[in-house]
């Protein structure tokens, strides 16, 4: 895996005032992964605009490429070194960064992860994210329920499953659907790059080797998308379904490509992990535990038993272009 070439460090002044905070003006870190994920960039963009409203001052850094904690690391460091109060991570690793972390709350800083947690969590005072197991969950009691009676040949196109996320929806999704790892329902599995490209060639493969697959779980939407190309072109008729809640994501529900997806909201993430930082430095009590983001499962074919809201609705509320 490439290593950063550079570190990429920037700081932004809030200029909003502090509405009622003790102390003003401190400083803030917030560490996120790559920023031209529409997700990634959503969530630090959260972040400042809540460091902001309290009239507080960021320094921002991103990860180079997927699993870069060495780029991450580097920021962490520097951020220690110019007495930030808190920092919000996104890890690129949920592992590597332990030590820095340990680091950083040892000097006193509040430390908080969004969209994944540390390993252990508790290495970090505490995560805001999706709770991913119970999305994959939600996505394949929709996906067994679209079924019906229909005897189910599933395929399952996912990610790195050593990341923690993709695992946590992988295993959700068999929860919900009530599955194994070794059930004879499931046709095939690939691992994809989570984009268009590697979720065509997967689901091509997987379509060539298992013509009788009917239902298609996804790490995300652009691999969703591209499954779509492939299916089409099989002329198939498959239940497919995603997860992230991206507004690309769910105009793909709108116009038939995907059949549902769970949205998450990085925007509750970055916000609700400045507020706690925000409260603790004040002298509130310190953010503990996961604390889940929220997750809703969108779909114009509802089902009886599942919650969920239509598109019109993700369209309103979803992030990304």
């Amino acid at each position: 895996m490439a290593m950063p070439a550079a570190l990429a460090l920037t700081a932004t002044v809030a200029l909003a005032s502090a509405a009622g905070a003790e102390e003003k003006g401190f400083l803030i870190g917030i560490v996120e992964q790559q920023l031209a994920n529409p997700f990634f960039a959503k969530l630090q963009q959260a972040g400042v605009d809540a460091a902001k409203k309290h009239g507080l001052e960021t320094m921002t850094a991103e990860s180079s490429v997927a699993g870069d904690s060495a780029t991450q690391l580097a920021a962490i460091e520097n951020m220690i070194n110019r007495g930030v109060k808190g920092i919000v991570l996104d890890p690129a690793n949920a592992s590597a960064l332990v030590k820095i972390v340990q680091k950083a709350r040892d000097a006193g800083i509040i430390v908080v992860t969004t969209n994944t947690s540390l390993e252990p969590a508790t290495a970090a005072d505490a995560s805001y994210e999706t709770d991913n197991l119970a999305a994959g969950e939600l996505i394949g009691k929709w996906a067994k329920a679209r079924l019906g009676s229909t005897p189910a040949r599933v395929a399952m196109l996912d990610y790195d499953l050593s990341d923690k996320t993709a695992k946590a929806r992988h295993d959700g999704f068999l929860k919900g659907f009530g599955l194994t790892e070794t059930s004879p329902e499931i046709a095939g599995t690939a691992l994809t790059q989570a984009n268009v490209e590697t979720g065509q060639s997967s689901m091509e493969n997987l379509l060539s080797a298992h013509p009788d697959i009917n239902a298609v779980y996804t790490i995300n939407e652009p691999a969703a998308q591209g499954a779509f190309l492939a299916i089409k072109k099989a002329k198939k008729d498959i239940v497919l379904t995603s997860i992230d809640g991206s507004c690309s994501g769910v105009r793909s529900v709108a116009d038939g490509t995907i059949g549902a997806t769970v949205m998450q909201f990085p925007s509750n993430m970055g916000q609700l992990a400045v507020d706690a930082i925000v409260t603790a430095v004040n002298g509130g009590a310190k953010p503990t535990g996961i604390n889940n983001s929220g997750t809703i499962l969108i779909t114009d074919n509802p089902v009886d038993g599942i919650e969920s809201k239509d598109s019109k609705w993700g369209l309103e509320n979803c992030w990304g272009e």
